[in-house]
């Protein structure tokens, strides 16, 4: 079965196998991650902090310990990517995500015994973290093996769309879900949703496991950590803007901060719709090193921002900028390391974007404290600038 399945793909066409529709066949699974990730995200805190009546803490650990899951697991879903395969990765996440599903049905069920349903709730989304990384790593390797090593930027740039997209479509349903239905409900759609990509995952053809002497993870690591420090750097734009936003208008007393979100989502789309094959033409470093100052540029309207108008301009040009960021310096990150230690590589680079989101608000939150809401934008200049000369210096490296 396995070498029947490989024909088929080695015996399909480059035009059709590097077509956008063959691309968005397996990020469908990345969409479907964050969709589930989205869905219970604007829910869980007022659930645990008002409903409940536990601290406004507790509130957001359920929130971020996703987010530890996600990173501890992401190197362990790019081993098991490049060694088994990446259709079994994406089948463990869709699984996984299908459990979390059933544990939010669990925990409202449980909701009477605030102590037990609180850490069903903590199972929901330690597994849904693991889900995400074994998905959304799975599903870009995946696509990136199915479409030729010429498609990876393609492959990576539709991901991005699918993780932005997933996680702006699953959040407003998810309350409109809970409020309707209750916390079941959004278990419920869950549990239908990603048990049903699952069946299509299950019957869709794998690409073979490249064979070669995988590298140890300690020299994948090395290899990828100067780039994952770009991104890290680089991602700090959104970090602080989706964290950060909403009280920084609240201390102009401005009106609509959710308008600014919504102009850096339309920014990022735009730029991977329409610039992202630029990455093949110019090559990762150069669009990276001109996506980084448009980022940058972007953050200081938003530092310098006297009215709601400068804001919306300057979060439009920060997504466009950030856009590319991700897939930019990931070309090159994944070049690093032999074809067969592509998934452990892709695992590696995408935790310091997690690690970004995760220690953005911590950092910028105590810079706010000393020097106010807009000191926190330019903190992200200044990181942003930090990863322009990161990918600077590897540029030349690769020269040199």
């Amino acid at each position: 079965m396995q070498d029947s399945a490989a024909a088929s793909v080695l015996d399909s066409s480059p035009v059709d196998r590097q077509s956008a529709r063959h691309i968005l066949s397996f990020v469908y699974f990345t969409f479907i991650c964050y969709l589930s990730i989205g869905f219970p995200l604007a829910v869980l805190p007022e659930y645990v902090h008002l409903r409940m009546g536990y601290s406004a803490m507790l509130a957001g650990l359920v929130i971020s310990i996703q987010y530890i899951a996600t990173l501890a697991s992401r190197p362990w879903a790019g081993r098991i990517s490049d060694h088994v395969g990446a259709k079994v990765a994406v089948l463990g996440g869709m699984g996984a995500c299908t459990a979390s599903g059933a544990m939010l049905i669990f925990a409202a069920a449980l909701h009477a015994v605030h102590w037990l349903s609180f850490s069903v709730l903590i199972v929901s989304r330690l597994l849904l973290g693991v889900g995400e990384s074994l998905g959304a790593t799975g599903s870009t390797l995946w696509g990136i093996t199915s479409a030729g090593p010429q498609s990876i930027a393609r492959v990576i740039g539709y991901n991005g769309i699918s993780t932005y997209g997933g996680m702006a479509i699953g959040a407003p349903l998810g309350v409109i879900l809970d409020q309707r239905w209750g916390l079941s409900a959004i278990g419920f759609i869950t549990i239908l949703i990603c048990a049903f990509s699952f069946f299509l995952a299950f019957r869709k053809d794998p690409v073979p496991v490249v064979p070669g002497e995988h590298l140890p993870f300690a020299h994948v690591l090395g290899r990828v950590t100067p780039h994952g420090m770009g991104l890290a750097m680089g991602g700090m734009g959104y970090s602080v803007l989706a964290t950060f936003v909403t009280l920084f208008y609240a201390s102009r007393h401005w009106n609509g901060a959710a308008l600014c979100l919504s102009a850096f989502g339309v920014g990022f789309i735009l730029a991977r719709i329409f610039c992202i094959r630029l990455i093949d033409v110019y090559g990762g470093y150069p669009m990276a090193i001109v996506t980084l100052v448009i980022e940058a540029v972007g953050m200081t309207l938003l530092w310098l921002a006297f009215s709601p108008w400068m804001a919306l301009v300057g979060a439009a040009v920060d997504g466009f900028g950030l856009s590319l960021v991700f897939p930019a310096i990931g070309v090159e990150a994944v070049k690093r390391v032999p074809e067969y230690n592509r998934g452990t590589a892709l695992g590696v680079y995408t935790a310091f974007a997690d690690v970004s989101f995760f220690l953005t608000g911590p950092i910028a939150g105590a810079i706010i404290g000393v020097y106010g809401y807009a000191s926190a934008f330019l903190f992200a200049v200044i990181s942003i600038l930090s990863a322009l000369g990161i990918v600077m210096v590897l540029r030349q490296l690769q020269r040199d």
